[in-house]
């Protein structure tokens, strides 16, 4: 039997992360989850003095350096750096940092092996259903309107929605337009807009699509 694969892709602030963590315990799957692996690539390019947008020294970096993911805890050189890189200096340039292409190609055969090392999993990201895994069992995006997300995510982290309405405006520019693997809906994907519904209403959803495929 094939591994199953569940793809969830969205632009932030549309529940990603919580809901491929909730979907990923009740299916009984691992959870992977991708955009760590940019964070901790983009807190490597930091802490080397190396400018976001050197194409060339970032991914002499990013290649130089070991990551990986267990049981959610984000790890870059044996270091746990799960709530380091969730920091703002990580979050300003990450988009940067994403955005060359062989950079990417390098995270992606690192999620390819994670996946298939783990058997499957719940996978989510800006492009895992488009480009890591285009032939997942399951490709949900999950998307907001901007106002939605915004607020959503200044109950979280406590900024004001106006900072973080501005950031988020800014990731979805550069994450859309960037020519290395652009957020998009992925072929054959499912759209859920999780504006009006409530988590246990998308969880549940998402649980359909890979009963139904089960």
């Amino acid at each position: 039997m094939s591994p199953i694969i569940v793809t969830v892709d969205g632009p932030g602030g549309t529940g990603k992360s919580t809901v491929s963590r909730v979907v990923a315990h009740e299916a009984g799957l691992p959870h992977l989850d991708t955009g760590a692996f940019y964070r901790a690539a983009t807190l490597a390019v930091l802490r080397a003095g190396v400018h976001p947008s050197d194409s060339d020294a970032v991914l002499e970096v990013v290649a130089g350096s070991g990551m990986g993911q267990e049981d959610g805890r984000m790890y870059l050189d044996g270091e746990d750096v799960s709530a380091e890189i969730r920091g703002d200096g990580v979050t300003a340039a990450v988009s940067a940092v994403s955005a060359h292409s062989e950079v990417r190609k390098l995270l992606v055969e690192m999620q390819r092996a994670w996946v298939e090392k783990h058997d499957g999993g719940v996978v989510e990201g800006r492009d895992i259903g488009s480009v890591v895994f285009p032939d997942a069992t399951v490709k949900v995006f999950l998307n907001a309107s901007p106002e939605i997300r915004a607020s959503r995510r200044a109950l979280e982290t406590g900024e004001t929605y106006d900072e973080v309405l501005a950031d988020l405006n800014r990731r979805d520019l550069l994450d859309s337009t960037r020519q290395a693997s652009p957020l998009t809906v992925p072929e054959g994907a499912v759209v859920v807009d999780t504006s009006e519904l409530a988590f246990d209403e998308v969880v549940d959803l998402v649980l359909g699509l890979i009963k139904a495929k089960s």
